[in-house]
């Protein structure tokens, strides 16, 4: 496997999400600069598995595994397997999230809200929680870096239909900051990043014909230009970076 940095002091990443879109394009990056990657998925084995052969195969190392961040038990399993098998843990890139239902704010059902606030914050907080409590030196860790998907909607308010979503970007977004103060003495970095409009499952066709109208640079963004800004943030280039919101949005 091609690498440009060198090997030696890589710790594993715990990605979340990891097996489609923006998580497939982080892993793959993380992998080829020599970070041993866990690819978390939560109920389709075969593209993270898939994806876990194709870094083993050109001699990185990675590992697909299960895990419903919501689930506080599934969290710890996903940590302890990931340093079982890949060794000593470096970071965690809390990527798994989910858009909701697409309707109005009036149109919404308690039951989707939960479930979409129990994936997008409540997972991102115990799976961040599960990470300071194995980097912090505080509790005997080597420290690390932990970085958090968010979304310019957070920003925005979110396109019609999708301003819950829009909601728990935010939260992630103060959630962040807080996170970064709390543990910043400890070794731990906390950061962000802000995708805008990206070629992914998660953007409708009827979104992708607004891109020319909303993104100044009057595109899409690829998901391995997301990954870019993550690898940053999770690299030792990120050193004296805690707290921030990296946005990666064209101009949006």
């Amino acid at each position: 496997m091609t690498t440009t940095d060198t090997q030696h002091d890589k710790r594993a990443i715990i990605v979340t999400g990891g097996s489609r879109g923006i998580g497939h394009a982080i892993c793959r990056l993380l992998a080829a600069h020599g970070y041993p990657v866990a690819i978390n998925y939560s109920h389709t084995a075969a593209p993270a598995e898939e994806l876990a052969d194709s870094i083993r195969a050109q001699g990185g190392h990675a590992v697909a595994i299960a895990a419903n961040v919501a689930d506080p038990a599934q969290i710890t399993t996903l940590f302890d397997r990931a340093t079982r098998e890949l060794g000593p843990l470096g970071g965690l890139v809390n990527n798994a999230g989910v858009t909701g239902t697409k309707v109005r704010v009036d149109e919404q059902t308690a039951e989707t809200l939960d479930a979409l606030f129990d994936i997008n914050v409540r997972g991102s907080m115990l799976a961040a929680a599960e990470a300071v409590r194995r980097l912090s030196t505080r509790h005997g860790g080597q420290g690390g870096s932990i970085v958090n998907l968010s979304s310019v909607a957070a920003r925005l308010g979110g396109l019609p239909g999708l301003v819950p979503y829009a909601a728990t970007k935010a939260a992630i977004e103060t959630f962040t900051r807080g996170l970064a103060n709390e543990v910043a003495r400890e070794g731990v970095r906390v950061n962000a990043v802000a995708p805008g409009l990206t070629a992914t499952d998660m953007v409708p066709p009827e979104t992708e014909a607004l891109v020319d109208k909303v993104v100044p640079m009057g595109r899409t963004g690829h998901p391995d230009e997301i990954a870019q800004a993550v690898l940053f943030l999770i690299s030792p280039a990120s050193s004296y970076m805690t707290g921030s919101i990296m946005t990666v949005s064209g101009g949006r």
